[in-house]
């Protein structure tokens, strides 16, 4: 009796599949992403001979009060940024996606990071590179590990059989994109041949207890739809990013079924690997700019992790008849607000200036707590005036002018106070909830951009 075959049609950015093709996907409105996919019917079977002895057994409803809440220890990864990010470290039997663009470092993260814990077997499956590559990879990275086992496969099939014969306690593959199984007829990469890989290695970590950490490409246009549809599968998806042509790395944590989303680990891309960095505010910290106009210090929060930024801006007369606004490091459209506020509210005529704006390190920022350096380093540059070193400011910039609450305040206040700065300038608001007594460094509520301006360039 042959098997049967059914065609379906996938799109290529958000997984959703349909019996027909459409021009339009109805779940993420993405046009031209519907691809044909033929599934078998017996294409589910390939988790249940693979995992062990006991797949077969009955599953039977629970009541919540009997079900015993089992505490396994966390595997530590010995790398305090990803451990944190983790949640505390790695959960036996969990699913990991590592997503980033190609060449960003995920791999070096990755094989840097099991070199250094020798007191666990772990099986590193490569589909891209050989073992070669691997170890001169390896030779660069500083470490003692001996218990490293390379594996170059990409059947998802002969993966499974060498699981079994080497018995690891974690399990890297380098990349999903290249593993296929062979109970669906389409190329690696595909989105039926991702899907079903990855269901099929959940179902193992889960009956195994084995930790399995999975690499995934994705460009800067996010078509490949493969790290997109793996995100609904994983317990914990982290991103790794950063500009290649600067030294920082970020990895945030998307989606985290055992912690916090809100953390953020920051590593500096070296020769020899990467190297953890525990106090970005130093770094991010230029020490040589005293006398010069269009710098401002902010303190800001990204996820939960308080450090100190340098804003840059530049503004000058438009030589042509359009002026030209450009960002770097932070959202053109809300400078564009913010330069709107500054000309509205304060009065500063800036229409026929081009203003450039830069987050120094090359970091991207988000926290709208930074909207007040950016318009104090844009009327310093303006204005060619210097802001006194020893301040630091942060707040929300509203639509009237106004000053709004930031969140973590006390933590941008203790980093500001950590790192040697005399004053604050931060929102009114803000007050109500702080200790004053415990703080050393003074503390300048404004209300207002133009009171924030006549501290600052008073």
């Amino acid at each position: 009796m042959g098997t049967k075959e059914k065609t379906i049609f996938v799109c290529s950015e958000c997984g959703y599949d349909s019996l027909r093709w459409v021009g339009k996907c109805p779940s993420c409105g993405s046009w031209n992403t519907m691809k044909e996919e033929i599934i078998r019917s017996e294409s589910s079977r390939i988790s249940y001979h693979i995992a062990g002895e006991n797949t077969e057994k009955k599953n039977r409803p629970q009541v919540l009060s009997e079900i015993e809440s089992q505490n396994d220890p966390r595997i530590d990864l010995h790398d305090e940024e990803l451990n944190r990010v983790l949640g505390g470290g790695l959960v036996p039997g969990s699913l990991v996606l590592l997503g980033g663009e190609p060449g960003i470092g995920k791999s070096t993260l990755v094989l840097q990071t099991v070199l250094h814990i020798p007191e666990i077997r772990v099986l590193y499956i490569s589909g891209e590179e050989s073992t070669r590559q691997l170890k001169l990879r390896a030779d660069r990275i500083p470490h003692n590990s001996t218990d490293l086992l390379i594996l170059c496969e990409t059947s998802l099939e002969q993966i499974y059989t060498h699981i079994k014969n080497v018995q690891p306690n974690l399990i890297i593959i380098d990349s999903i994109q290249t593993i296929s199984t062979k109970s669906i007829d389409s190329s690696p990469g595909n989105i039926a041949q991702i899907r079903e890989c990855a269901a099929s290695l959940l179902k193992f970590a889960k009956e195994t207890n084995i930790p399995v950490i999975l690499i995934g490409h994705i460009n800067k246009e996010g078509t490949i739809a493969g790290p997109k549809i793996l995100e609904h599968i994983v317990d914990t998806v982290l991103q790794f990013e950063g500009d290649q042509h600067y030294m920082y790395r970020i990895l945030r944590s998307i989606k985290n079924r055992f912690g916090s989303t809100a953390e953020l680990g920051i590593y500096e891309m070296r020769q020899d690997g990467l190297r953890q960095v525990s106090n970005p505010s130093e770094l991010l910290l230029s020490q040589d700019h005293d006398g010069m106009s269009g710098v401002a210090i902010a303190s800001t929060v990204e996820g939960i992790r308080p450090f100190l930024i340098e804003v840059q801006a530049l503004v000058s007369s438009a030589v042509y008849g359009n002026p030209q606004r450009s960002a770097t490091g932070f959202d053109l459209r809300r400078m564009n607000m913010l330069l709107a506020v500054l000309e509205k509210r304060v009065g500063f005529k800036l229409a026929q200036k081009d203003v450039f704006l830069n987050i120094a390190g090359g970091l991207r920022v988000n926290d709208p707590g930074i909207d007040l350096a950016v318009i104090s380093a844009i009327l310093s540059s303006n204005m060619d005036t210097e802001i006194n070193r020893s301040i630091c400011v942060t707040g929300e910039v509203g639509l009237s002018g106004e000053i709004r609450p930031v969140n973590r305040i006390e933590q941008r206040i203790s980093e500001a106070e950590k790192l040697g700065f005399k004053k604050i300038v931060l929102p009114k608001y803000n007050l109500q909830s702080l200790d004053s007594k415990k703080i050393k460094i003074e503390l300048i509520a404004v209300r207002k951009v133009e009171e924030a301006f006549r501290i600052l360039f008073e």
